[in-house]
């Protein structure tokens, strides 16, 4: 009857297979480093992926979740809830590996609730003398959570391994990788309503709903477009959603950006341009050098290289053309989260491997146009797959 829900009710479950083969190989790591515990934590799915990776469901709208991963046994999780155990959830059939299942009324805008995730795990883990404890990305996680731990936990030694994770959840099985094609159809399609959407005397933000509108029918949970606009011979970065009331007219130059899950929580994201008339030589120039700016990443691309010297090469390249270097994020990895590792920034150590799903986006960037291509490649054991998204690299004229 659970496996019977969880295909009823869920749009696209990963494999239980998949699940055991991320548990397997994390247990390894935790075996070899004398882990007894994980403790993971997060609060929201577009760069919180860690939950979802570990149980196939996704933490959202702020709502912390915890997870304790213990070395040989099932899981525990901790999820927003009422204190009385009759009632907690999620329901057991939507949580396959986990043994255990806690609820707790926290919220983080309660600030006197932040601790109580964390007193349940203090609760679990007190009678586990001397044990051993990663937390994975604490950085990321409340002040709250990992102090209260801390604190508490006394005799316990605290390590880290979430660069280990990291990089096993950044190289993708073929399970994996079929469902990351099916998000780079999903960014398609809804580029192609967004372009649909386009005319003169239409809003930035109806725009952008008719693409969300398309990933939500193609079975998305979670995505959000971001949309720049002007006349010919001017810029036009990316608005923040909360400024998306700009009146298209004719002669415009549009970008956009989409940002989605497909139905098994997959993002890959997808960057487009498209002209109210006719496309200005400007924006035609940059546009070609993007393009360019792309081809020197994906040359590169291959295992064993490092993402500061693409990084170096990207800039040295817009040096080369006259236009300012990078100085954010110009390619990363993706997967249960929209930025995920190895992200081509300073700091960055990870190398790249086969099996890493990377979206390069070069921003080519002038006072009279803006020019950005974002696309999605698998890298393999040579180089790099063909392009997964299949709309095409060029200029839309509407």
């Amino acid at each position: 009857m659970d496996a019977d829900l969880l295909t009823q009710k869920v749009i696209y479950p990963i494999s239980t297979e998949e699940l055991e083969r991320r548990w397997e190989a994390t247990r390894d790591v935790m075996k070899e480093k004398r882990i007894d515990f994980l403790l993971i934590q997060n609060n929201a799915d577009y760069l919180g992926g860690y939950v979802k990776w570990f149980t196939d469901m996704p933490a959202v709208h702020s709502y912390p979740v915890t997870v304790i991963f213990p070395v040989s046994d099932e899981m525990t999780t901790i999820w927003h809830g009422s204190s009385d155990p009759a009632l907690v959830g999620p329901p057991e059939w939507l949580l396959r590996g986990v043994g255990k299942r806690l609820s707790t009324p926290i919220m983080l805008s309660l600030n006197f609730t932040c601790t109580f995730d964390a007193e349940k795990v203090v609760e679990e883990l007190k009678s586990y003398k001397n044990c051993r404890i990663s937390f994975v990305n604490e950085g990321a996680m409340t002040a709250g959570f990992s102090r209260y731990v801390r604190e508490h936990l006394t005799s316990a030694t605290f390590v880290d391994m979430t660069d280990e994770i990291d990089e096993i959840k950044a190289i993708k099985s073929p399970e994996e990788i079929e469902r990351i094609k099916e998000s780079a159809y999903l960014h398609d399609e809804a580029m192609k309503a967004c372009f649909e959407a386009i005319k003169p005397g239409v809003r930035e933000f109806e725009v952008a709903a008719m693409g969300r509108l398309k990933c939500r029918m193609l079975g998305s949970e979670q995505q959000f477009i971001l949309m720049g606009s002007a006349p010919a011979g001017n810029s036009f970065p990316y608005d923040s959603i909360h400024a998306m009331n700009r009146e298209l007219r004719d002669g415009d130059q549009v970008g956009i950006l989409i940002e989605a899950v497909d139905a098994a929580g997959y993002y890959t994201h997808l960057h487009r341009i498209a002209c109210i008339g006719r496309i200005p030589e400007e924006l035609h120039e940059q546009f070609e050098v993007a393009k360019t700016a792309q081809k020197v990443t994906l040359d590169m691309l291959k295992p064993g290289a490092d993402p500061m010297e693409m990084l170096q090469a990207n800039n040295e390249f817009l040096r080369s053309r006259g236009y300012p270097e990078e100085t954010r994020l110009y390619s990363h990895g993706q997967g249960y989260d929209l930025v995920e590792r190895p992200a081509f920034q300073p700091g960055e150590a990870m190398k790249i491997k086969a099996g890493m799903n990377i979206a390069p986006h070069p921003a080519v960037l002038s006072k009279k146009a803006t020019a950005i291509v974002c696309d999605n490649y698998i890298v393999t054991e040579t180089g790099v797959s063909e392009c997964l998204h299949k709309i095409p690299k060029e200029i839309a004229v509407l």
